[in-house]
């Protein structure tokens, strides 16, 4: 079997604590788990990060950035009018095939508030930014139309809420939804 390099075992330390955190949160998530997961020690982790907030933001940005990736694949190519539909559809696929997606987008709505309420803005600017990239794809998938971007950004954080909250996809809370952001 091929040693993985340090790059691979950083990606490997990513993908873990994003399944770690989005189950355990920021507080109730330890590096040891997450170096378990992974098949390293402790020590070694912290050679690839920092600390555990770097693990937490990296896992964080991660999860952004494949959701961003999502928007940006399933509109390319599509005319403008077929890009709000494909996105939907994109965002509906990741977050049924991979729930952990969704759990760890909530874990870092969370953990941002609350370094927030503690005094720390930094923890929040990292994710920010990250965020923005995501808002900005989205933006110009959709023509530059900022009541197509908010409308889009508001029901896929409706479709959080109501996955998180376990409504089945029959639910009268589903009606109105664009028909391919429907849960099948």
């Amino acid at each position: 079997m091929a040693r993985m390099s340090a790059e691979e075992r950083r990606e490997s330390v990513i993908r873990a604590a994003m399944s770690e955190f989005a189950h355990g949160g920021y507080n109730g998530t330890s590096t040891e788990a997450i170096a378990r997961r992974v098949g390293v020690s402790q020590p070694y982790l912290f050679r690839l990060f920092p600390n555990k907030q770097a693990i937490f933001l990296a896992a964080a940005q991660y999860c952004i950035t494949i959701t961003r990736e999502a928007f940006a694949k399933a509109a390319e190519g599509l005319p403008p009018e077929e890009r709000l539909g494909a996105m939907a559809a994109a965002y509906q696929a990741l977050i049924h095939d991979d729930p952990e997606r969704l759990l760890m987008q909530m874990q870092v709505y969370v953990a941002v508030a609350a370094a927030e309420a503690e005094g720390d803005r930094e923890f929040g600017e990292v994710i920010r930014r990250s965020w923005q990239e995501l808002w900005d794809t989205v933006h110009l998938e959709l023509g530059a139309d900022i009541d197509e971007t908010t409308t889009f950004l508001a029901y896929g954080m409706l479709v959080n809420t109501l996955v998180s909250l376990g409504f089945p996809a029959g639910h009268r809370n589903w009606e109105g939804f664009y028909e391919v952001a429907r849960p099948e």
